[in-house]
């Protein structure tokens, strides 16, 4: 490896910038080096669902960094799944949990999770109770 340690941070070379990709900051530098959601006891599973509380008191914007607040951003139109906004902010979906404990601490979010295909009633039976209740 020969590449030149004292080259600037923005010139052809740098191990700190691309210049297809732009800066390269690895995961574990946006999270301070968390690899799991703080102790929310929330589940963060690709199809959670995220939205922004409207009811949340101001967030200290110095207390969030630059991918909280584009979560956020994404938040603020419609409630998003995790996947969602880790395709939407760029980021890996690992990074987004972490964030989103992060977001969830402070009232910014809240997560709830869809309703399982198997806890939703059966068509047949609901078929059957509106037909039972034509009967009537």
């Amino acid at each position: 490896m020969t590449e030149d340690m004292t080259a600037g941070p923005h010139e052809q070379g740098s191990q700190w910038y691309d210049n297809e990709a732009g800066p390269l900051v690895r995961p574990y530098a946006l999270t301070g080096g968390r690899t799991r959601p703080g102790p929310t006891g929330v589940r963060f599973d690709l199809i959670a669902l995220v939205t922004l509380d409207p009811g949340a008191p101001g967030l200290d914007d110095a207390a969030l960094g630059p991918e909280h607040r584009v979560l956020l951003q994404l938040c603020r139109t419609e409630t998003q799944s995790v996947a969602e906004l880790a395709a939407g902010a760029d980021l890996p979906v690992g990074v987004v949990r972490v964030l989103l404990g992060d977001l969830v601490e402070l009232g910014g979010v809240t997560v709830s999770r869809p309703v399982p295909p198997a806890q939703l009633p059966d068509e047949r039976i609901l078929r059957e109770v509106i037909a039972g209740l034509r009967a009537l």
